[in-house]
């Protein structure tokens, strides 16, 4: 498994891979994601501000992750400082073939790699409160719980979010 950036050659393949998850995620009771979102258009966004990484097998992409620093206003809920430029991650998906092997810590991994290169010391990540790999996942790998928030974006939804400190 290798991580790499993402460019827009991969764009099949991630919206593949978000394909499959959405429904699972769905049947889940997690809406968090739709039809709508995320779309091609937003990881080529991403591509193009050189935050897109992927977790590449060499059959197939195995998971994707945004890192950026871009913090949604409701994270001040959860006491953060918004103003605080931060490493945070975001679009976080693991393909329904590769969950359970260890990608979302290597995804998460990754952006302490790049958190560290770039000199900040903090990475954050939300989630939705009904994730519960997420949700165990965050904890078990050093991050700590700052709250639970609602986001604009997604109405009706609540979201947990974590922050891990960098040494």
């Amino acid at each position: 498994m290798i991580i790499r950036r993402a460019g827009l050659e991969d764009i099949p393949q991630i919206m593949q891979l978000i394909n499959e998850v959405v429904p699972v995620m769905n049947a889940a009771g997690n809406y968090q994601w739709d039809s709508l979102y995320p779309d091609a258009k937003v990881f080529e966004a991403d591509i193009a501000k050189k935050q897109l990484w992927l977790a590449e097998s060499t059959e197939s992409v195995a998971g994707v992750v945004a890192i950026t620093t871009d913090q949604d206003p409701e994270y001040a809920d959860a006491g953060w400082d918004v103003n605080e430029i931060t490493i945070v991650v975001h679009r976080l998906a693991v393909s329904i073939h590769y969950q359970g092997k260890g990608i979302a810590a290597q995804m998460m991994h990754q952006a302490e790699v790049v958190a560290h290169q770039r000199g900040l010391s903090k990475v954050r990540v939300d989630t939705n409160v009904i994730n519960q790999a997420t949700n165990k996942l965050f904890p078990r790998l050093g991050y700590i719980y700052a709250g639970e928030i609602s986001l604009a974006g997604r109405p009706g939804m609540r979201f947990n979010c974590y922050e891990k400190v960098l040494s």
